[in-house]
C-alpha cells in the first residue's frame, strides 16, 4: 500500500495531496501538466522534501515531518526513469545497466542482468554508447538500468513523452511485461490519456496540487468524459 500525506510549496503552487493507493499493478498520476503529478513522483523518491506530511510504502515509512524521518533516496530503494534516459555517456549499455546494480546487497539481487536483457530485447545493444542508440532504445536501457537496481517500487515520470509515435509503440509493451511477467509495483506519470487507459490498474486523478479523484480507468476517466 502506498500512503502519502503531503503538502509543499513551489512558488505560488501548493501542492496539497493525500491518498492510499494498492501497490499491485500500475498506479498512474494522470491530470494536465502543472497538476502536480512530477512533484510527486519527486516527493516519493526523496528528491523533493515535503514541508510536511508522511509517506509510507507496505509499511516503510520514507518520510514523515513529525517524527523526523526523511530517508535518503538511496536507501528508499525506488528505482525512476525519468522522460529522458539521463544515461552515462561514458560507459556503455552493459555499464549503465550494471551501474546500480553493484550496489544491491548480492542477497537481494531478485532481478538479474540476463532476465532483463531477454526481457527489453536489448542484447544487441550491450556493447554500444548511448550516443549510438535511438531514443526507443535510451528508454529500454533506462528502465533495465531502473529495474536492476531491484528497487521495491518503479516510477516513471512520462517515460515516452520525448518519443514519436513509433518509439512509443515501441515502448509500450515492455512496459506491460514488467506489470505482467516481473509483477512489479509500478507508479507511472502521463497527461496521456490513451496510455492510461492502456497501462493503469490504479489511476489517481490530480488537479492544481490536489487528488481529486482515485480508481479503475474506467471510474476515473468516465467522470471526465472520457
Amino acid at each position: 500500500m502506498l500512503e502519502v500525506r503531503a503538502k509543499h510549496r513551489l512558488g505560488v503552487f501548493q501542492l496539497d495531496v493525500e491518498l492510499v493507493a494498492p501497490t499491485g499493478g500500475i498506479v498512474a498520476l494522470f491530470g494536465r501538466s502543472g497538476a502536480g503529478k512530477t512533484s510527486l513522483v519527486n516527493m516519493l523518491a526523496g528528491l523533493l522534501r515535503p514541508t510536511e506530511g508522511r509517506i509510507a510504502l507496505n509499511g516503510t515509512v520514507l518520510f514523515d515531518s513529525a517524527a523526523r524521518i526523511d530517508l535518503p533516496p538511496e536507501r528508499r530503494r525506488l528505482g525512476y526513469v525519468f522522460q529522458e534516459g539521463r544515461l552515462f555517456p561514458h560507459l556503455d549499455v552493459r555499464g549503465n545497466l550494471l551501474y546500480g546494480f553493484r550496489r544491491v546487497p548480492a542477497a537481494e539481487r531478485a532481478i538479474r542482468l540476463e532476465q532483463i536483457v531477454e526481457l527489453l530485447d536489448i542484447g544487441p545493444l550491450l556493447r554500444r554508447r548511448p550516443g549510438s542508440l535511438s531514443g526507443g532504445e535510451q528508454q529500454r536501457v533506462a528502465i533495465g538500468r531502473a529495474l536492476l537496481a531491484n528497487p521495491r517500487l518503479l516510477l516513471m515520470d512520462e517515460p515516452l513523452a520525448s518519443l514519436d509515435a513509433t518509439r512509443k509503440a515501441e515502448i509500450l509493451p515492455f512496459i506491460e511485461q514488467l506489470r505482467d511477467k516481473l509483477r512489479l509495483p509500478i507508479v507511472y506519470v502521463s497527461h496521456d490519456m490513451g496510455e492510461i487507459v492502456r497501462l493503469a490498474d490504479t489511476v489517481v486523478l490530480l488537479a492544481d496540487g490536489r487528488v481529486t479523484a482515485i480508481g479503475s480507468a474506467e471510474q476515473v476517466l468516465g467522470r471526465q468524459g472520457a
